[in-house]
């Protein structure tokens, strides 16, 4: 398969159409999935990057009057997505690896068993707190930093394993991408140790960088302008999120930590219906795309969560 970066470097023309997209949830069918993918499949996306959750705590009375804490994944199924994906629409995937809820020995499992379907890209990523709880905490021989995991990602390339001292193995050949926030990571001080965090995966070896959502180009902008300043020189891309309901407005800022552009606002709060603001959202990303695609980015990158008809309407305008 293709690394992210190689598609970048010979694409020629209009940027790189890609998507990121869900398991379903446990239970559910892969086929709802694979055909939300399907029409998305006209506008060419050389890679689709598949989520992993991490396991969540739910607690849950017994017999005897005591409460038990039971373990469980909502969406499970990552790997066998990606197989999914990489054999029926001969797409590079792209699954993301967490540091959250994995030993660094679950890490290299997980690692290992990629390599050996011939997935070569990964994103990177530390992943969101245990729910219900509101502050990470790595499982035990496990990694706080995304840039731990880009340092063990980077040593399987290189053939270096967690236990096998000089033991000559097999060498990986992931291409690392990670994450940015023009916004600033909610749980970083300030932009500088945001910058310094984002800068230390880098020179550890990351390879690309996806982008946090926005809605205000100006920030993203900004946030390319600030990595170059501070040396960090690989391809940033753009991650973009089409609002499709009114309730968004105030959810997705909750969530994501991010700000809503004052004419955003405005326009979603006079419509009457989320019919009405699902149409707002697709011009607004549509007109977002625009202005990304003028100043060169080498990827227009699309959340679906789950849904893919307004992002068929928007790539129908751009690609």
């Amino acid at each position: 398969m293709t690394k992210i970066t190689d598609h970048i470097r010979n694409a020629t023309g209009k940027p790189i159409f890609s998507i990121e997209v869900i398991p379903p949830i446990k239970g559910d069918n892969l086929k709802n999935l694979l055909d939300n993918i399907e029409p998305l499949m006209e506008f060419k996306p050389p890679f689709i990057d598949v989520t992993y959750h991490r396991e969540e705590y739910i607690e849950r009375p017994m017999p005897d009057g005591t409460i038990k804490k039971i373990v469980t994944r909502k969406r499970p199924g990552t790997v066998g997505i990606c197989s999914a994906i990489m054999h029926r629409f001969n797409v590079d995937p792209v699954p993301h690896v967490l540091c959250g809820g994995f030993s660094r020995e679950e890490t290299e499992d997980f690692l290992i068993d990629l390599h050996y379907l011939g997935i070569d890209n990964v994103l990177v990523l530390r992943g969101d707190p245990a729910k219900p709880f509101n502050t990470f905490k790595p499982k035990e021989n496990g990694y706080s930093y995304a840039s731990e995991l880009v340092e063990q990602v980077c040593n399987m390339n290189k053939g270096i394993y967690l236990h096998e001292g000089d033991t000559a193995l097999s060498c990986s050949n992931f291409c690392i991408g990670v994450a940015g926030y023009p916004e600033k990571h909610f749980e970083a001080a300030d932009h500088t140790t945001d910058f310094n965090y984002l800068k230390q995966k880098v020179d550890k070896g990351a390879d690309y960088i996806v982008t946090q959502m926005f809605f205000d180009n100006r920030k993203f902008f900004d946030f390319v302008d600030k990595c170059r300043q501070a040396g960090i020189n690989v391809p940033i891309i753009p991650g973009l999120k089409p609002l499709s309901t009114r309730r968004q407005l105030t959810v997705l800022p909750k969530i994501f930590y991010l700000e809503m552009p004052e004419e955003l606002v405005k326009a979603v709060e006079a419509c009457e219906n989320d019919e009405q603001a699902r149409q707002v959202g697709i011009d607004w990303s549509i007109q977002q795309s625009r202005e990304l695609m003028a100043a060169g980015v080498p990827v227009l990158h699309f959340y679906t969560m789950g849904k893919s008809d307004n992002i068929v309407k928007i790539a129908r305008e751009l690609f």
